[in-house]
């Protein structure tokens, strides 16, 4: 199996735990030292068991989970012992608030694992661009 495709199926494995709301399967995609960047969090968290901690902060305080997971649009780029694996993502989530669907971006870097398989190191998050501006059907002129 390539390269390329063996990184599909590990990052095929670690969205489908995510949208079955599989926390441990989910962790276990990660290194430790994975670090994460996501626009909802005020920082960068810094290990696998920092994000583990602010997971389970949501479940506790929102009652936080996720129903669902759509990954679309992967491309997957090699470079040199690193893989960057990028997707459009749609996430339902379920919170005390209500079910709310989220339009996302999101990149994974893997690296290979001492077993042969891979595993992601860093992971960016960020909101798409077209679900964060207004969609109009009117010339500009005509919407001031």
């Amino acid at each position: 199996m390539s390269t390329e495709a063996e990184v599909l199926a590990a990052a095929a494995h670690l969205v489908e735990a995510f949208g079955r709301h599989d926390t441990a399967g989910y962790f276990d995609c990660f290194a430790a030292d994975a670090t994460f960047i996501f626009y909802t969090t005020p920082a960068r968290l810094a290990s696998r068991a920092e994000y583990q901690r602010v997971w389970a902060e949501w479940e506790r305080v929102d009652e936080f989970r996720v129903v669902s997971c759509q990954s679309a649009g992967q491309a997957v780029q090699v470079v040199g012992e690193a893989v960057i694996f990028s997707h459009d993502v749609t996430t339902v989530v379920s919170t005390r608030a209500g079910e709310e669907t989220v339009q996302e971006r999101e990149t994974i870097v893997f690296r290979r694992r001492a077993d042969a398989g891979w595993e992601a190191v860093h992971e960016h998050l960020s909101p798409r661009p077209e679900s964060t501006q207004p969609q109009s059907t009117e010339p500009e002129s005509a919407a001031r």
